[in-house]
């Protein structure tokens, strides 16, 4: 193979050809072939090259682009096409020394440019393919968030979702074809936004509102979730998740998840986090779903209906290992027996107790009782109520 790739990713904005560096211009110049979505394709002048739309679903683009290989191919994307774009995905298709990337300013830059907000501290997220509530975790007054959206049509929904969520009075400005000559903004507040809107499109919200911001510390208040009862409280929670010490990239088993309430903690601590909830009720694993879909984390949780340790055969393999429910000398012996190098199983009964107590006596590690008490009525007077205490074996390899 030549040591000149053969495929360069070229990113264009709304202002077309005229706004690419010389570099992005010489290579559509000496392109045999030029990819890419229809719309960008008709911002670049007819010429020898041949144009192959970029078929939908994207995924089928790169079989095609594949059967390309040793020609000379100009991909086109939108703007910079490693913040929220195609080029990550192109790049894994093929090895670094078969394509080069030229990217232009990005939609985040333009819009930052515009409004004069520090890019550093301006929350950047693409909404044109994942829900609204992947926002959640960042809602808080005050936060300033760019997002890119689907379509025009999706504005109204995100004015909704931000309303629906409390923040109703947060600032949006809608900017379409952003940077080129058909460039519009808009500005209202979330709860007033009307009218239609172009693609392509992004917003800009500085949030505002008296709507419940999540904390940043672990321990979320119960009633973040949805539950029947069968939930590891605030208090313990935060322990947990402390003992747990989620990392960057690191995926968690969460074994007999109730309402998901450590999985779902475990992966807003870091948006690279992964888990894996088992729980054997239907109606709980439906409430877990339902819970990470409301805190944005669905993409990043895999629910399975089953009792451990049956269930956990062929899974991925964890980092980290909780377990909440369905403790039993079977399932201790199958998560010791497994690579990872965190686990962390909370008791509350005494039969529980026990086997925490055998498994600390025969493989060490750290054993803990944890006691909580509350301040409640007693009479004219106030006493303390005690909560079931709880014993937690952790190990740490």
């Amino acid at each position: 193979m030549s040591e000149t790739p053969w495929l360069t990713i070229v990113g264009i904005g709304e202002d077309g050809v005229d706004g690419l560096t010389p570099s992005s211009q010489a290579a559509l110049r000496r392109a045999e072939i030029i990819m890419g979505p229809p719309r960008h394709l008709a911002m670049v002048p007819q010429s020898a090259a041949q144009r192959i739309a970029w078929p939908v679903p994207f995924a089928d683009g790169l079989s095609v682009l594949e059967g390309l290989r040793g020609q000379q191919v100009v991909v086109l994307a939108s703007g910079d096409p490693f913040w929220f774009g195609a080029g990550s995905v192109i790049a894994r298709q093929f090895d670094a020394s078969e394509w080069t990337a030229l990217p232009a300013l990005s939609c985040f830059a333009l819009a930052a440019a515009h409004l004069g907000w520090a890019l550093d501290k301006t929350m950047c997220i693409g909404l044109h393919a994942a829900p609204f509530t992947r926002l959640r975790r960042d809602l808080a007054h005050g936060v300033k968030i760019i997002a890119t959206l689907r379509d025009g049509e999706a504005v109204a929904g995100l004015a909704t979702y931000l309303t629906s969520t409390g923040y109703g009075q947060s600032r949006l400005t809608v900017m379409e074809h952003l940077g080129g000559v058909a460039e519009r903004i808009t500005s209202s507040t979330a709860e007033t936004i009307t009218g239609a809107f172009e693609h392509p499109v992004c917003v800009a919200m500085h949030v505002a509102g008296d709507g419940r911001a999540l904390p940043v510390a672990t321990g979320l208040p119960d009633d973040t979730f949805d539950h029947d009862g069968q939930i590891t409280k605030r208090p313990v929670r935060a322990i947990t998740l402390s003992t747990l010490a989620p990392l960057p990239g690191a995926h968690l088993w969460d074994v007999g998840g109730g309402s998901g309430s450590i999985g779902l903690e475990w992966l807003l601590a870091h948006p690279t986090t992964t888990a894996t909830s088992i729980e054997p009720r239907a109606d709980r694993v439906e409430r877990i779903r339902q819970n990470a879909a409301n805190l944005g984390v669905g993409h990043r949780m895999t629910v399975i209906e089953g009792a451990a340790p049956e269930a956990l055969t062929d899974l991925r393999a964890p980092d980290a290992v909780f377990v909440g429910g369905g403790l039993s000398h079977d399932l201790l012996q199958a998560v010791t027996a497994l690579p990872s190098p965190r686990i962390v199983v909370n008791a509350v009964t005494l039969e529980g107790e026990a086997l925490l107590a055998g498994f600390h006596a025969e493989l060490g590690g750290d054993l803990m009782r944890i006691e909580i008490s509350n301040a409640t009525a007693l009479g004219p007077k106030r006493g303390w109520s005690a909560s079931y205490p709880v014993v937690q074996w952790s190990l740490i390899r």
